[in-house]
Formats: C-alpha cells, structure tokens, sequence
C-alpha cells in the first residue's frame, strides 16, 4: 500500500493492525516520511521523493522469545541481498545496520508484539537511502544507492526485491534456523579479525565469535575472554 506522505510507516501500520486483520506479508510504504524512526530513538533522515521507506508485517509461526532475533536476520539478510544486486561490498553491522564499506546505507527497525511466549505480530520498518545525493543531519557516514552506483534507481523495483529476498530469507525460519544464523554472520561487518569495542567499562580489543537466536553478540578478547552482549550495551569504535 502506497501513500504519498506519512510520518512514521512503522506507526501506522501498528494502528492500522489495532483497527483491522491485516495479512501476512502486507507492506506499507512511502517516499516522503517526516518522522521517520530510528534505533536508539533516532531521527531517519531522508530527502522527500528520492528513498525508500516502509514497514513490512511479518506473522511468524511459533517463534519464542528467545528466538526473535532471527526475525531480524532474516530482515537484514533480505535488505543485503537486495543491494547485493546493484553493487558490492555490502554488510551487516550488528545488530542490523546495512552497511557499504564503512558507510551506512540502509537501517531498520523491528517491533514486536507478543502472545504468550510467542512472537504475535513482527513490524519491519526499513528505510533504505535510494536516489538522495546530499545528507544535511549529524548522521557520520550515510551513503546512497546512486552515490555508489553513479545512477538514478526506481524505488518500486527495489521495493518489489526486497519482498521477495524477504520471502526466500523467511522459509529458514522454521526449516533451517542454522542456516540463517550461519548466513547472518558471514554478511557480519568486520567479521574478520580483532576491532575496536566500547562497554560501560571503557575501550577492548576483540572479534566476533557469534550472535545468538536472542540476538546476543559473543566477543572474544584479545585476551581470550568471552564477552556477551544485548543491544546498546556495546559498540563498535570506528
């Protein structure tokens, strides 16, 4: 469902489902938001007409708390699958930023609902800088589609392949989980090797070991440590 403006997709669509049964799959999308969110609660900046910005419902089957996380990496996995078609050097960074060398091109931003110890309902708010050339807020490093392509995009194509990137991700859900996870972490931003990290406790050294179905992410220290961490316990240092 397309409309022209709108302040949030992930708000509306949240209000549309308390009014109304809405199916599997149902996208709401736009390309003028004027209030667009973020993680963290930040502001999603994007220039009227040139991006694409949408939220996506998602009706899992039996998925438990401790395995939403692979709502997120099927999302994720589908966003770098799409821009994987148009140009090279795409990653994820933990826990769903979508990434071009060290530039991010793409966020999202997952709500759920539950019943019981199940996810109920599963929001994917995506908001991916398509054809904007000139970014004007305090966000360091974003990047756009033509800005690596060197030409103009059609957002509906985009959006039509992200669907179905969507749709070939979701099959693992209950068929092969593992896969999925394995998946999420080869397309990890700096996967390789030691990087800088930021705790409560200050600045470390360590690599990625793995992300767990809750979305935790296991570091190994240069000292051999396991460390754990949910969102917003930890960063990575540029």
């Amino acid at each position: 469902m397309f409309v022209a403006k709108i302040d949030s997709t992930n708000s509306a669509l949240s209000s549309m489902l308390q009014e109304q049964a809405l199916p599997d799959g149902f996208t709401l999308y736009t390309y003028h938001q004027t209030q667009g969110r973020g993680q963290r609660g930040n502001h999603w900046e994007s220039e009227p007409g040139k991006n694409l910005l949408l939220s996506l419902l998602i009706r899992p089957i039996e998925l438990t708390i401790d395995q939403n996380f692979l709502l997120s990496e099927v999302v994720a996995l589908a966003v770098k699958k799409t821009l994987d078609q148009h140009c090279n050097d795409i990653s994820i960074k933990w826990p769903n930023d979508i990434y071009w060398k060290d530039k991010k091109i793409a966020g999202i931003l997952i709500e759920n609902t539950w019943m019981g110890k199940y996810v109920n309902t599963c929001i994917a708010g995506i908001g991916l800088n398509i054809n904007q050339t000139h970014f004007h807020s305090d966000a360091p490093n974003p990047i756009s589609l033509k800005q690596i392509t060197g030409k103009e995009h059609v957002q509906e194509n985009i959006l039509k392949e992200l669907q179905q990137n969507i749709a070939f991700y979701r099959k693992y859900l209950q068929t092969a989980p593992e896969k999925l996870q394995k998946n999420y972490h080869e397309a990890l931003y700096r996967k390789e090797g030691f990087h800088r990290y930021e705790d409560k406790d200050g600045t470390f050294l360590a690599k990625i070991k793995e992300v767990k179905p809750d979305g935790q992410l296991l570091l190994l220290t240069t000292n051999k440590e396991e460390k754990g961490y949910y969102f917003k316990e930890v960063k990575i240092v540029s």
